[in-house]
C-alpha cells in the first residue's frame, strides 16, 4: 500500500476537519474500516485515502454548495488530486440520490460502481458517527433518528438504501471469500 498516499489524505483530513472532533473521529473510522478491506480491491491505498477524505467537504471553510460530496470533490480537484480519489468523495454512500433531492449533481464525476467503490460504501455505512463499527441496519436507523423522517438526508437514504445495502454486502461477501 502506497503510505504516501494515504498519509497525505490523513493528514490533509486532519487539517480541515480539526475544529469538527466528532466528524474527524467518524473519518478516522472510516479509513479504518477501509483498510480492513484493503485485500478486496485494485488499489487498497486510494480505498484508505477515500476514507480519509469523504467527509471532507464538511469543512467550513471547504463549504460551497452545502453538499459535503460535491464541496469536497470540488476541493480535492482544485488541489489536483486524482479524477478517481475526486469522484469516489463525490459518489460516496450513494450521494447522487441526496445531490438530486437537492438540487444538485454529481455528473461531473464518474460512479465507478466497483469492489473499491462498494468497500468505501461499506466502509462509511458500517461505521458510527463516532468512529466505531456498527452494523449496516443500525447505522441507518440512527441516520433516520438524528434527521427525522422528513429531512433530505433521511429520504435520500430511504431511497437509496438498496444500493447502499447491495455494496455492504458485496464487501461483506468479498471479505468473508479472503478468509476460506
Amino acid at each position: 500500500m502506497s503510505t504516501d498516499l494515504v498519509t497525505w489524505a490523513a493528514n490533509l483530513a486532519r487539517e480541515h476537519l480539526a475544529g469538527l472532533p466528532r466528524r474527524l473521529a467518524h473519518v478516522e473510522g472510516v479509513a479504518r474500516r477501509a483498510g480492513s478491506a484493503s485485500e478486496v480491491v485494485d488499489d487498497p491505498a486510494l480505498l484508505v485515502a477515500a476514507g480519509w477524505l469523504h467527509d471532507i467537504g464538511y469543512a467550513p471553510h471547504l463549504v460551497r454548495t452545502g453538499f459535503h460530496p460535491i464541496d469536497g470533490a470540488e476541493y480535492l480537484t482544485g488541489i489536483g488530486a486524482s479524477d478517481r480519489l475526486c469522484a469516489l468523495v463525490a459518489h460516496h454512500s450513494c450521494a447522487c440520490v441526496e445531490a438530486r433531492n437537492r438540487g444538485l449533481s454529481t455528473a461531473q464525476w464518474s460512479d465507478e460502481k466497483t469492489a473499491l467503490r462498494d468497500a468505501l460504501w461499506w466502509a462509511d455505512m458500517t461505521t458510527t458517527p463516532t468512529g466505531d463499527d456498527v452494523e449496516f441496519p443500525d447505522r441507518i436507523a440512527d441516520i433516520y433518528h438524528r434527521y427525522g423522517p422528513e429531512h433530505v438526508v433521511a429520504r435520500s437514504i430511504r431511497e437509496a438504501e438498496p444500493l447502499l445495502r447491495q455494496a455492504v454486502e458485496n464487501t461483506a461477501d468479498r471479505l468473508a471469500a479472503q478468509v476460506k
